[in-house]
Parts: C-alpha cells; structure tokens; sequence
C-alpha cells in the first residue's frame, strides 16, 4: 500500500431503480454525470484538482464507447483530465476504486473521482447474425431491384430479438445463467426456499428500515417532470406469504426466485478519493481508508461463492478476518448465494447487510461496488466503528473484497 494511506472523502448516487421504471429512461451517461455533478457540489472540489476519472460499468452503451470519459466531460471535469472505463462485471465499481489505489500507489495521481453507472433498463436487444447479415446486403444494395430482393429474403423469426440483458447473465464458459448457478448452491448446502425468502425479507425490512440512513447518500434525479428522491426496490408491503407465492423462475422444481434474486437496477455511484496527504492539503475531513484488498478466482457454476475465497486471500496480505470487522457486506445478488457463503464464512447476524442488500435495494451491476463502499463507511461513522468488509461475488467466477477502516 502508499506510504500516505487511500482515503474516501465522500460519495453520493443517484436512487436505485427498478429497470423499466423511474430512471428508465436515462442512459448509464447520464446517471453518471448526475452523480459526478452532484458530488463536486456536495464536497465543493475543484474539478481541475482532478487527476483522472475512473467508473465501472458492465453494458456500456454504445452510442458513449468511454462511458466515463462522457461522464467526466458532461460533468464539467477538464477536458485536460483523463478518464477510463473499467468493467469486472459486478466487482466494476470495486474495480474503479481499486484501480484509483494502485495509480496512487505508483504516484501517477493523487486526486481521483471513481464509481460506477449501469442503465440495465436499456441494454439492448439485439438481431440474430443472420438477420444483421441480411440487413448488410441491404444497406448495400444500391438499386430499387437489388433492394426488393434483398427485403425478400428477411422472415418473421428474423425479427425475433436477442435479449442483451439475458445474454449478459450467461456465463459462455459453464453455460450456466446466474440463476442457475445460485440454485446449484442451494442444492449442494441443502438451502431451502424457506430460508430463502426469510433472508429476502430480512433484506427488505431493513431496508425500509434504513430509508432516513440511506437518504443521506442520495442525491436527486430529475426524470418525467419529478424529482426522484429514494430508492424503490424496498417494499413496505413485503411479507413471507407473498414471497412463499411466487414461482422459481431458473429451475421449474428450484428455489430461486424473483423474490429472493437481487433486483435489475439503474442506478449511479460516485466518489471522491485521494492519499491522505493531499486530503490534509485541501482540508477535507475522510469518511475512511482503504486497508486492503483482493480479487480471487473460483468455478463460473459457483460463481457465488467468490467472496470467501477473496476474503481468505485479503486475510492472507493483511491479517484481518470478518469477526475483525464492525461490519461486512455481502452482495445480495440472490439469497441462496448469501446463504452459501455463511455457511462457510460465519458472521453475526447483527454485522451482516445491517441497512438491507441489493434483494432490495437493487444491483446496478457496474454500480454496486461503489455503493458498498460508501454505505459501509458512512455506517461506520454513524456507529463509530472502525473496520468494515465488503465483498461481492462475481459473474464468471471471482469474488472481491475490501477492508475500509476509520479512525
């Protein structure tokens, strides 16, 4: 680690929204911008203080290849300031801040803006190969004839989309969606729908719980003629019958559902980090420092079980283990892969996703990591603690974790 030590100024994000409703209609640029913007009005940094911008995001919309160097331009970051685009598919906002961490580390930057931004509302749907093809042939044909007959050849199930967002929730190495993968582990730990949905509704309950908390870090998104203020994922009205109704949707004989799946989310996370030193230069108090951290491979059809190996390898550089932390984090992407790793990594109830989890409040893939982050250790200074742990599972087999501290 830099001799002057990682350090979180501050961080805001926009509210999380189910795909398909409040934010739906605004790209993962735009999202981005919003939460940049509203972060360097909420600390009152200079932008050209900035050394570099660095976001995560999994679909990157292709009409803004370098989605955050669009975010850092819109945003009113100097042009003058290079921006890049990290992707480790759920771990991409741990990414973005880790990879801030290692600039730091080889003194190529010591003020950075890093986070993440994901519209899965509007990953899109995509042609068959063969129907883009036949489309080719069109553009290319030049007279009215050539056009006919090149129409002539296109048919009905030509027009029968790909669905990008189901595609990208495939790993191409085992074959398996990651709903699937969550149901192996339920088989292989002997976890039951009922311990399932009870976890999903813990996760609700303390969401709604933790609405004023969570207000804190939220900035709000103007979108069709309101303003959008709060998350909404967590449902007031949630119960274990109404989780206990609902059907598999992976397996017809599983137990993995909707219910107890995290959610498809929009959303945006940014925040300012920089060493210590140059925090003390400024004037800015920290919310906390990164401590260490690590990225671990392991089987693509157990995907979920990622976070035990990277907590086991952070433990490995740094001496620390979960019953070390005030609080820990373990991505809700479904409940059965929460379940899983618990078995195997015990931690305390009273320490675990103590403001609810992404079964409620939603996981903006590329966002998320940054989201961890920020809500633990504004946490640890609601509470006083010292040291949090965060981890995530991730698509194609890895885990991820960080150890954050305050003083």
């Amino acid at each position: 680690m830099p001799e002057s030590r990682f350090v979180v100024i501050d961080g805001c994000r926009t509210p999380f929204c189910r795909a398909g409703t409040d934010l739906a209609a605004l790209a993962a640029d735009e999202l981005g911008r919003i939460a940049v913007d509203a972060l360097l009005t909420r600390t009152g940094l200079d932008p050209a203080l900035v050394d570099e911008v660095i976001f995560g995001c999994v679909a990157q919309p292709i009409e803004a290849a370098n989605v955050a160097r669009v975010i850092a331009l819109r945003a009113g970051i100097p042009e003058s300031v290079p921006a890049v685009t990290v992707h480790r598919n759920c771990a991409s906002g741990f990414e973005a801040f880790t990879t801030a961490a290692e600039r730091l580390a080889a003194g190529r930057g010591s003020v950075f803006i890093v986070g993440g931004a994901e519209s899965m509302s509007q990953i899109p749907l995509l042609f068959q190969e063969d129907t883009a093809r036949k489309f080719l042939t069109l553009t290319k044909s030049k007279s009215a004839g050539s056009k006919l007959a090149a129409l002539s050849h296109f048919r009905l199930a030509d027009f029968i989309p790909r669905i990008g967002l189901k595609l990208g929730l495939t790993d191409p190495v085992c074959g398996l969606n990651m709903g699937e993968t969550a149901e192996l582990l339920a088989r292989e730990g002997s976890i039951t729908r009922v311990a399932q949905d009870a976890f999903a509704q813990r996760s609700h309950e303390r969401a709604v719980a933790a609405e004023a908390r969570l207000a804190e870090e939220i900035c709000p998104v103007y979108a069709g003629g309101h303003a959008i203020t709060r998350d909404n994922g967590p449902r007031t009205d949630q119960t274990p019958a109404v989780l206990a109704g609902l059907r598999p949707i992976f397996e017809k004989y599983g137990s993995v559902t909707a219910g107890n799946s995290s959610q498809v989310t929009d959303g945006a996370v940014a925040l300012l980090v920089m060493s210590e030193q140059r925090a003390v230069e400024l004037g800015f108090k920290p919310l906390g420092a990164l401590t260490a951290y690590a990225y671990a491979g392991c089987d693509p059809a157990r995907m979920g079980l990622g976070p035990i190996f990277a907590i086991d390898r952070a433990a490995k550089r740094c001496g620390l283990m979960p019953s070390d932390a005030d609080l820990v984090e373990v991505n809700e992407a479904f409940a059965a892969q929460v379940l899983a790793v618990l078995q195997r990594v015990p931690i305390p109830d009273e320490k675990l996703n103590v403001n609810g989890g992404a079964i409620a409040l939603g996981h903006p893939v590329g966002a998320t990591g940054a989201r961890l982050i920020l809500s633990s250790l504004r946490e640890l200074t609601r509470r006083g603690g010292h040291r949090a742990l965060v981890s995530l599972c991730v698509g194609g087999g890895q885990g991820a974790a960080i150890w954050l501290e305050r003083r």
